[in-house]
């Protein structure tokens, strides 16, 4: 990566954070045998709506190290943005701040930690499925 992680912007690793979550939500659901995408995509939900990533990531939070504990509060603090009907501003905040998370760890290239961090954050989410 030729631009220094902490000059992209939140948005963009908002962005790209989202598509690393829905990934591997993806892995997970499709290692569990469910076939069919109207099944896949009920299931998925789960996962990826803001109140779920929210208390996905209240799980992780301890586990961060600082630094990424200071990019996760970056993106929390990041303003702008939509919040869903289905959420509360808190909620969408912290969902916010995981996608960031997860987006700049996937540019740093650190997929073994974002698997970590993303079995922590739905241990339990994957037990129940």
């Amino acid at each position: 990566m030729s631009k220094n992680l902490k000059e992209i912007s939140t948005g963009a690793l908002a962005y790209l954070g989202d598509s690393v979550i829905e990934l591997k939500v993806r892995e997970l659901l499709v290692e569990q045998g469910i076939s069919g995408s109207g099944d896949l995509n009920r299931a998925s939900l789960s996962f990826v709506k803001a109140s779920a990533q929210a208390a996905a990531m209240h799980k992780i939070i301890p586990l961060l190290s600082e630094d990424e504990s200071l990019v996760y509060k970056r993106g929390r603090n990041m303003s702008g943005g939509n919040v869903p009907k289905s959420a509360t501003m808190s909620e969408y905040r912290a969902a916010t701040g995981m996608e960031v998370l997860f987006g700049y760890l996937h540019l740093q290239g650190k997929s073994e930690r974002i698997g970590e961090l993303f079995s922590a954050a739905y241990a339990q989410d994957q037990n129940e499925e």
